[in-house]
């Protein structure tokens, strides 16, 4: 399980408050691109896959949850999994928490689609690329 979920760790600096002194809502955005990014990094057989050039991860749909205002001197940790594999599509979850209380600052679920970057079409996800997903996706 340990594997299944990434985690990294961001701590908030001035740059990412916005006028009322929390974290900018769109920052949360690059908090959890970061996220994305780490876990792929965990898993180098999906990151070379995508890293032919032949298929591209596109994010399709965004649902986010802000639940705390996070501060300048928080920590905070991102925990990222694949929650939900479907036929031509997928979802990825995230989870933002405050270190020093646990409260959850932010859930979000992102849908995403692999795309056959010749036809310019989501693909299927099947074969080799699906088995290699599916074993990584932890259900709520």
């Amino acid at each position: 399980m340990q594997d299944k979920i990434g985690k990294v760790t961001v701590a908030v600096r001035g740059y990412h408050l916005d006028g009322y002194g929390h974290v900018n809502h769109a920052r949360y955005l690059e908090f959890m691109e970061e996220g994305r990014w780490d876990y792929f990094d965990r898993h180098p057989a999906l990151m070379s896959r995508l890293a032919t050039g032949d298929i591209a991860f596109v994010a399709v749909n965004l649902n986010v949850d802000y639940r705390e205002a996070a501060v300048t001197g928080d920590r905070l940790e991102v925990a990222t999994r694949l929650s939900v594999l479907g036929g031509r599509s997928a979802k990825m979850h995230h989870e933002i928490l405050r270190q020093r209380d646990g409260a959850t600052v932010v859930r979000a679920e992102l849908t995403f689609v692999l795309l056959d970057v010749a036809s310019n079409k989501a693909m299927t996800i099947d074969g080799e690329l699906r088995d290699a997903l599916a074993a990584l996706v932890v259900v709520d």
